[in-house]
């Protein structure tokens, strides 16, 4: 697949970069262009600039403030990054939206920052990026533009944030005052750092906010600004904390590669994804910390196989901009805090341009990705994840029994007839059992309310399948996590356990359930999603259901034991305009006929692969057997797994 040409990049360097062919100066052409793209959306005095596509519910002043600060941070990298030796154009205009942006008597004044409102979160990124940027825009603001400036960062001061990553916008943000002599709040800034200590879980992984939420959001905001607020601190300012945030980076990035596909693609999982590259971030800040404990050609080959992966799909797209998706637009995988600028937090992927150009990042030779090299298993007990890469098609999957974006659990939550258990939401880029770096959820509000892929769920009579919300994690380690969650159906008010263990053995994910259900519903299970821009091939059996797309990527799902074919057996589900990888979707499931309720003991074989899939061979290939309370499960070469 080839770049599209209206990016104009360099060409290929096949020896420093034998398997991206990119370079820093691929970097710096795409940024460039980037930011020469939004110069038709600048308004008269560049303190806004107003991008189509939809709004967000802040309005449109708040989205053309965005427009301005989440550029701005991509300048700044830019800008520093090359000593400040840029097309002049590049800093005038941003020194100009400054002094437009914080007068208030400008028709493109910036909303004044009060609580939890939008504004705060692009005041960070305006505080972040005039520090980086210091020599060439701050320090050659005249006076008067730069008490506006404090004047408008103030509104942080004393302020209330949202109790979340938001606390470290008004960090980062105050410490800049701090940096320039301002007025700010010490207690302010040790607040919202001691704050964050709350949220640690171990082994680099922290939740954003209280509850199971885990996502890019660790990287790209708890890792991040923390070691921003040191850069703007200094070492002697920041009390020594800094070194126990470099230490929980480096222990993040450890496991971090393992996050990406061998195409450069991150798994698709988790809340604004179409900040994209941002994934990056935590990357570069390793490298800039000097924490990583990445070596320089692995940080290289990781940070542009993904920015080339999004480039050779058409982002920014051929205007030079970048859309509300993850290749094209695709508004359902959004929020409604996404307006038309939000993906510029896409920015954060380019702060490796403020390392120097004679970085070891930039002039060691690529090294391969962790599933470039073999096979990869990786348990993550505090997000309760298992990652599982395939050397021989390059796909990285993520099996999820942690991470479900809800409130923490009331006191006293356990299994039982309480109406509340599971209560919450199921949003799909957080609730299914699987997700992976060729696929997405279907999340188009149609597709959600059918519910079928990556779930195991009871179906009522009427047809309304039961949600997975809140997940209660039981154990991570080696090739095997498990976890269980509640399922409730309409007109009922007990709540039923439904208890999952997945088991990773080679390419193949088995999954055992122990499910109670009652009488008259059935359960059903639905393997990976597949997208294209054709309708994928779809085929099944009694006791299986297979889809793939045009170039060969498929999904399956095969009953191992417990699923009695009944009326609708297995099938394949088909949708359009539900899936970010494509207007054309399908997804393969497995469905038992009505029962007599009680518990039961359910196993299925789930495949996503690159390779030919034969799934009538698939159900000689585990052999299970039930005894009480245990399942043992005895593969072809020897090996058994007891759940």
């Amino acid at each position: 697949m080839s770049v599209a040409p209206h990016l104009q990049l360099p060409p290929t360097d096949r020896v420093l970069s034998s398997r991206t062919g990119w370079t820093r100066a691929h970097w710096e052409a795409t940024a460039d262009r980037m930011l020469d793209a939004l110069t038709p959306y600048a308004t008269p005095g560049f303190a806004q600039y107003r991008l189509p596509g939809r709004g967000s519910w802040s309005g449109v002043v708040s989205d053309g403030l965005e427009g301005f600060a989440r550029s701005f941070l991509l300048a700044a990298c830019r800008i520093a990054g090359a000593g400040g030796a840029v097309d002049p154009s590049l800093t005038e205009r941003y020194a100009a939206g400054l002094a437009a942006g914080t007068d208030p008597g400008s028709d493109e004044a910036w909303p004044r920052l009060t609580d939890c409102s939008q504004q705060m979160v692009e005041a960070a990124s305006i505080a972040v990026a005039l520090h980086e940027t210091r020599p060439w825009i701050w320090d050659r603001l005249d006076a008067g533009v730069q008490e506006r400036v404090v004047d408008w960062l103030s509104g942080f001061v004393g302020g209330r944030t949202w109790d979340n990553n938001w606390r470290l916008f008004q960090v980062v943000s105050e410490q800049f005052l701090a940096s320039v002599g301002a007025p700010y709040s010490r207690s302010d800034i040790e607040g919202g750092l001691d704050r964050i200590e709350d949220w640690y879980v171990g082994d680099g992984w922290y939740t954003d906010g209280d509850g199971r939420n885990f996502d890019y959001y660790i990287g790209w905001a708890m890792h991040l600004y923390p070691l921003l607020w040191a850069r703007i601190a200094g070492p002697d300012g920041d009390g020594g904390r800094a070194s126990v945030y470099r230490e929980r980076l480096s222990r993040f990035l450890e496991d971090y590669p393992h996050f990406f596909g061998a195409d450069g693609a991150p798994v698709h999982q988790g809340r604004s994804l179409a900040y994209r590259f941002a994934s990056l971030a935590p990357v570069w800040m390793g490298a800039l910390a000097d924490c990583t404990p990445l070596a320089p050609g692995l940080t290289r080959r990781l940070a542009s196989g993904t920015l080339r992966h999004f480039a050779e799909r058409g982002v920014p797209d051929e205007r030079g901009l970048l859309t509300l998706g993850w290749y094209d637009t695709f508004l359902p995988s959004t929020q409604p805090y996404s307006g038309p600028a939000s993906p510029y937090w896409a920015s954060k992927g380019f702060l490796g341009l403020l390392l120097p150009a004679d970085h070891a990042v930039w002039t060691a030779r690529e090294l391969p990705l962790p599933v470039e090299e073999s096979d990869t298993y990786t348990a993550l007990p505090a997000p309760g994840w298992l990652l599982h890469g395939t050397r021989h098609d390059g796909i990285v999957r993520l099996v999820n029994h942690g991470s479900d974006h809800n409130p923490p659990a009331p006191e006293g939550d356990s299994p039982g007839a309480d109406p509340d258990l599971g209560a919450g939401e199921d949003d799909p880029h957080y609730a299914k059992l699987g997700y992976s770096t060729a696929t997405a959820p279907e999340s188009a509000p149609h597709a959600m309310a059918r519910n079928i892929d990556n779930q195991l769920s009871l179906i009522a009579p009427d047809g309304t399948p039961s949600r997975r919300r809140r997940i209660h994690p039981v154990s991570c380690e080696g090739r095997v996590a498990a976890s269980w969650s509640a399922a409730r159906l309409p007109g009922d008010e007990r709540a039923y356990r439904i208890g999952t263990t997945s088991v990773l053995h080679g390419p193949w994910e088995i999954r055992v359930h122990r499910v109670d259900a009652p009488e008259g519903a059935s359960v059903r299970e639905g393997g990976h999603a597949v997208a294209g821009p054709i309708s994928p091939f779809a085929s099944s059996g009694p006791d299986w259901a297979l889809a793939r797309t045009a170039d060969g990527l498929t999904s399956a799902v095969v009953a191992l034991y417990g699923w009695d074919g009944g009326a609708d057996g297995a099938a394949v589900a088909r949708d359009v305009e539900s899936n970010a990888y494509g207007p054309h979707s399908a997804v393969p499931y497995l469905r038992s006929a009505p029962g007599p309720g009680g518990r039961s003991v359910r196993v299925s074989l789930v495949v996503l692969s690159r390779d030919s899939v034969h799934p009538e061979a698939l159900r000689t290939a585990v052999r299970v057997r039930v005894d009480g309370d245990a399942v043992v499960l005895t593969f072809l070469d020897g090996s058994r797994v007891e759940v």
